[in-house]
């Protein structure tokens, strides 16, 4: 499937438009029933020139925004008002410093890296103790435990963080969900291991 100097224009797809009264080639895609997102690209539907031009002349864009919305998404600074996650106040949450923490940007990437390092260094020393595997080490390290860790210890750190992370806890902000996940992740594999007593 190769891409023309039309812009837009995939020829030799395979594809028959998507209007049905037609038979011409589907050479433009337009958005399908599934939106492209972390599982991949999405399904698209496939026109000829004709209908593809018919399609975007009824797709609108700013369907059930409000006037002001739709000014502010107009707005050359469109998307330049969102804080990008390394410098939101909770950015630091894992231990991690926060890019707003600094004056010098090189500092920042310093301390960043140096708690990148610190960590692995902390992975491979509870799995060079020979007890755990990698994984295992991994997941004391997400559940800031060391090598002393019991089953007692364990479940009294797993719940403290549930109530941490858990979004009932935090006003239904769910901000916290993917860190919930890898720490429920890492107790249900600490608690099936056998190097914990």
């Amino acid at each position: 499937m190769s891409q023309s100097r039309f812009h837009g224009r995939f020829e030799d797809t395979g594809q028959v438009c998507g209007h049905p009264a037609c038979q011409e080639p589907g050479e433009f895609r337009a958005p399908g029933g599934r939106p492209g997102g972390f599982d991949g690209p999405g399904e698209y539907r496939w026109f000829c020139l004709s209908h593809v031009r018919e399609f975007n002349s009824d797709y609108d864009w700013f369907e059930g925004m409000s006037a002001e919305e739709i000014l502010d998404a107009q707005s050359p600074a469109a998307g330049w008002r969102t804080e990008s996650p390394s410098f939101r106040p909770t950015a630091g949450v894992d231990g991690m410093p926060r890019w707003a923490d600094f004056d010098d940007p090189l500092d920042a990437i310093s301390a960043r890296a140096n708690g990148i390092r610190s960590r692995a260094q902390r992975e491979t020393q509870i799995a060079m103790d020979g007890r755990f595997s990698k994984e295992e080490a991994r997941a004391l390290d997400t559940m800031g435990l060391g090598l002393d860790t019991d089953r007692r210890r364990l479940r009294r750190r797993y719940s403290e963080l549930v109530r941490r992370y858990h979004p009932d806890r935090n006003g239904g902000d769910r901000k916290y969900e993917k860190r919930l996940t890898s720490v429920v992740e890492a107790y249900q594999l600490l608690r099936k291991s056998s190097a914990i007593a």
